[in-house]
């Protein structure tokens, strides 16, 4: 674990209640300086309500939190200046143009030089891909253009972190490549990014780390080379004898699953066995007259990981 002066976020023990029922259950967030963290989890599982109280959106019932090395929300007025955020999705004036929009919310910033508000919006909408449609009313504007002019809000100015809830919903897929490029970029200026997502996909292709939330309580955490080597490896067995080798599996003390055919084969996984090497499974199948037709010993990934997490599964479509 990062020391706390390398934490970008950091809250101890922190939990939520509404109407006798518990949101969050004692999270202990470690965001470290420089990276770009996955907040992954379900829908529901309460990642939107942890960003709200890092924000100061919404209250804690009990915990600690500290952004930017601040005690929020104690230290608000300090913080949200050096902060950009898109949380559930973005809220703009549909009778005005893109531009139009982000300079009202510009002029809001009084951080900021009015001298150089034009300059800060059209570097914005140029980030992310809007230059075009700059001029055109928001109310016109796809799903996917409204939550990249959020994005563009977020980046009117440097900021020191970068929070983003469901940054691809909406986006086709050139969208989120570009998304994602842009994240990258922001860490390589000294950003901090913190990402909030129920895409398996995103947080392996643009994260550096993750934690991973379920109902409420944080079930595991740590950069994502931890995070896969916390998952158990599996064997893979090819085979058209599927009884005999349950058997010797079992005898080997794993439990099989026959997870699909083929024609003439059977394809079984398992977790591999503690203390039992893949050469001695292997003999001990030919031994019991098992054909193999393929054999193989895999690391479990991230997706296999996190549904034994969780229990629920992800969207892990691109």
């Amino acid at each position: 674990m990062s020391g706390a002066a390398d934490l970008v976020i950091e809250t101890t023990g922190l939990t939520k209640r509404l109407g006798g029922r518990s949101v969050l259950n004692g999270i202990d967030l470690a965001v470290p300086r420089g990276s770009v963290f996955g907040f992954l989890g379900p829908n529901g599982s309460g990642k939107t309500t942890t960003i709200r109280i890092l924000l100061g959106l919404a209250s804690a019932t009990s915990g600690d939190v500290r952004v930017l090395g601040e005690s929020i929300p104690r230290a608000l007025q300090q913080v949200l200046p050096r902060v950009g955020a898109l949380v559930e999705g973005p809220g703009f004036y549909p009778f005005l143009s893109g531009t139009a929009n982000l300079l009202r919310l510009d002029a809001a910033d009084r951080y900021v030089s009015p001298s150089t508000r034009r300059q800060r919006v059209d570097t914005a909408l140029e980030r992310v891909g809007l230059s075009q449609a700059a001029g055109k009313k928001v109310g016109r504007y796809s799903l996917g253009m409204k939550q990249r002019l959020g994005i563009a809000n977020a980046l009117l100015t440097h900021r020191d972190l970068i929070v983003l809830d469901e940054p691809t919903n909406g986006l086709d897929p050139q969208g989120t490549r570009e998304v994602r490029h842009l994240v990258r970029s922001l860490t390589e200026e000294g950003t901090t990014v913190f990402v909030s997502s129920h895409l398996l996909t995103e947080v392996e292709q643009i994260c550096s780390h993750a934690a991973v939330l379920s109902a409420g309580s944080l079930v595991a955490q740590g950069s994502l080379e931890e995070l896969r080597r916390a998952g158990e490896p599996r064997l893979r067995v090819v085979t058209p004898d599927l009884p005999q080798t349950h058997t010797v599996l079992r005898r080997l003390g794993t439990t099989p699953d026959d997870d699909g055919a083929s024609p003439g084969a059977h394809i079984i996984t398992a977790p591999l066995p503690d203390g039992v090497t893949p050469d001695r499974i292997v003999r001990e199948l030919v031994e019991a007259g098992v054909r193999v037709n393929g054999f193989s010993v895999d690391q479990a990934g991230l997706e296999d990981l996190f549904v034994a997490l969780t229990g629920e599964g992800f969207d892990v479509v691109q």
